[in-house]
């Protein structure tokens, strides 16, 4: 099936009041599992990869890209490739050539005046290219390399009234939110505030994503779709799936070296977790 484009399934999921879930692509194995567990739930997908995982393949977009690409042209699911949290401007730049329909560029480390500044200057960039924007406003945090932050103190979440300017000055296609996730959570303990998820629904005039839900459990999601929530960003709970099976396999089989012997397992845990998050979408 050809690529379709991040923005016309978030589209799709916001008009039918559902939500549509994206998932990290690290390895190709990744993308396998996502279009498997995407194709036995008979739901769309969204194939996202990050920054770090282009600095994993040692800086080099296009190998990563292509096989996500064709992996997802080679699926019976309606599937989007979506390049995320990228703080690059270099990176942003090569999405155009590399097939990516949609870039989730990240300036919320950037004082608030500077990341509308810039961004402003990714979405003008994306405008030109029919590349649409996510950005980020808040701090989900838990990335690797960010120093603890509680997802609840005072100033982390996203204020509705200056996320309704945010989205004003910049022009984004979706705002990414800080409403009680947080990324790189291998527990599945989060609790969000609903009620600033409706606050800033009715706010925002473009679909809200929620970063870090790999820690958020399956009823929080679910009322999180009903509150607002449209794009739901899953990446740790696959690694979590995909490790797990690799350990049990290697502990009942320590003389093994054919790597096929335990990544087939870990795959499949990879996509049935996609499957379950999918069920989750409404």
């Amino acid at each position: 099936m050809p690529l379709v484009s991040t923005g016309e399934l978030v589209s799709a999921a916001q008009a039918e009041g559902r939500g549509i879930a994206a998932f990290n692509v690290i390895t190709l194995e990744h993308a396998e599992a996502i279009a498997a567990g995407a194709e036995r739930a008979g739901a769309p997908a969204i194939l996202q990869i990050s920054e770090n995982a282009v600095k994993f393949h040692g800086g080099r977009l296009s190998p990563v890209a292509a096989a996500a690409a064709a992996v997802a042209r080679a699926s019976d699911a309606p599937l989007a490739l979506h390049l995320d949290h990228v703080e690059s401007v270099d990176l942003l730049h090569r999405a155009e050539a590399e097939g990516f329909g949609s870039v989730m560029f990240d300036a919320s480390k950037l004082g608030y005046e500077e990341n509308v500044r810039v961004t402003a200057e990714a979405v003008a960039w994306g405008r030109e290219r029919g590349i649409w924007i996510e950005a980020e406003l808040g701090k989900v945090g838990g990335k690797e390399g960010e120093p603890p932050l509680d997802a609840h103190a005072p100033g982390v979440r996203t204020d509705p009234a200056e996320a309704a300017a945010y989205v004003r000055d910049t022009g984004v296609d979706a705002l990414a939110v800080a409403v009680g996730s947080s990324h790189a959570m291998t527990e599945r303990t989060a609790a969000l505030d609903h009620e600033l998820v409706g606050r800033l629904r009715d706010a925002v005039p473009v679909p809200l994503v929620l970063h870090g839900s790999s820690g958020v459990p399956d009823d929080e999601i679910r009322r999180a779709v009903a509150s607002g929530m449209v794009k739901i960003n899953v990446g740790t709970a696959l690694n979590t799936a995909f490790t797990g099976a690799v350990r049990a396999y290697l502990a009942g089989d320590t003389k093994g070296v054919d790597p096929r012997k335990y990544i087939a397992p870990g795959r499949e845990a990879m996509a049935a977790t996609v499957a379950g998050f999918l069920a989750l979408m409404g």
